[in-house]
């Protein structure tokens, strides 16, 4: 009798260790780790994108194989020196100027809207969190991007996607937003 009372328990034990195991690796599956030649910042991208050259435009592309309107980006363009990120404004303000500049700029034929902006405290450095819904005249997209000021630097790395993917990959798209690190 005692074997058998032990048995459920040592299955459950077993069933209980097996899914820790698997939320542990879950926080990062389905991601791969990229960092700059020079060593000064990673992120994770999903699995199975593919790096592309971009001349002209923003330092680091991947996008999906299936769903080529998928992407990651990074830019990274100069600030002033001596400026930290909440110099150029609130979260809301950078949020406003990204979109009205970059994303949806007057003549570009697109529309954007602010979803959310947030900041977070990560590794010492203040991070703009930033969500857009992006209207194209044939289609709605859906962008995040966070961006964080760094010895003279402003580093912005976007995802996008189809209006239609949105619901799928959002979770995936917050967790390579958020693994934006400056290592330097």
């Amino acid at each position: 009798m005692r074997s058998i009372l032990q048995s459920p328990w040592r299955l459950l034990l077993a069933l209980l260790c097996v899914l820790s195991l698997s939320a542990c690796a879950g926080s990062t599956a389905g991601l791969n780790s990229f960092q700059s030649p020079d060593g000064r910042y990673a992120f994770l991208y999903p699995t199975g994108w593919t790096r592309v050259a971009v001349s002209n435009g923003p330092q680091v592309v991947f996008h999906d194989l299936i769903h080529s309107d998928e992407t990651v980006s990074l830019v990274v363009s100069d600030v002033d020196a001596n400026d930290d990120l909440t110099q150029l404004g609130s979260a809301v303000a950078v949020g406003e100027r990204l979109r009205r500049d970059v994303i949806a700029p007057q003549g570009s034929g697109r529309a954007a809207d602010l979803v959310e902006a947030t900041e977070r405290e990560s590794g010492g450095h203040t991070f703009y969190d930033l969500e857009y819904a992006v209207h194209l005249q044939d289609r709605d997209r859906h962008e995040l991007a966070t961006v964080v000021v760094d010895r003279g630097r402003l580093y912005t790395l976007a995802t996008s996607t189809n209006e239609e993917r949105w619901p799928k990959v959002k979770g995936l798209f917050d967790k390579v937003i958020s693994s934006f690190t400056l290592l330097i």
